[in-house]
């Protein structure tokens, strides 16, 4: 586990980007934390480490948004706010991590966690203050591991 603390929104995309920047395919990534704690200003910030050019929006109303990155990456962002259950998005959620060349991001995944591997990176996101958050990265496996240890370097 690792804790970290952000100041500013331009700070919380600056860490978003480290993210983006050590992903290579594969990785899932959950989302943790209350409606305007920075989950969709963290994926912004990964965008920008995958050299992605669209401009990055929550898809709480979509459910999902996918975004093509650098080296043919997809970025799929999944937000499964509204959702009471999974439904046929376990199914297409299935399908997307099973990709080498997808990132899953998922927020609120309590709907799809029957779903989810072990093996993903979940990032619980705090906010003691209206400026400040909290973030607890905790690693479910050697994938998300090594996430870990290269950013705490």
């Amino acid at each position: 586990m690792m804790l970290i603390e952000i100041n500013g929104e331009e700070k919380m995309k600056t860490f978003g980007e480290s993210i983006g920047l050590l992903l290579k395919g594969g990785e899932i990534i959950e989302l943790i934390g209350d409606v305007g704690a920075g989950k969709t200003t963290l994926v912004k910030g990964i965008a920008v480490g995958l050299d992605i050019d669209e401009h990055v929006q929550s898809p709480s109303f979509t459910i999902s948004r996918v975004y093509q990155g650098r080296d043919n990456l997809t970025l799929n962002h999944f937000d499964f706010y509204r959702l009471d259950s999974a439904g046929i998005m376990a199914d297409e959620i299935q399908e997307v991590i099973s990709d080498p060349t997808a990132i899953t991001i998922i927020e609120w995944g309590g709907v799809v966690n029957g779903v989810l591997p072990a093996d993903r990176l979940s990032i619980r996101i705090v906010s003691p203050t209206e400026d400040s958050r909290s973030l607890e990265l905790l690693s479910g496996g050697v994938v998300s591991q090594k996430i870990v240890e290269k950013l705490s370097l």
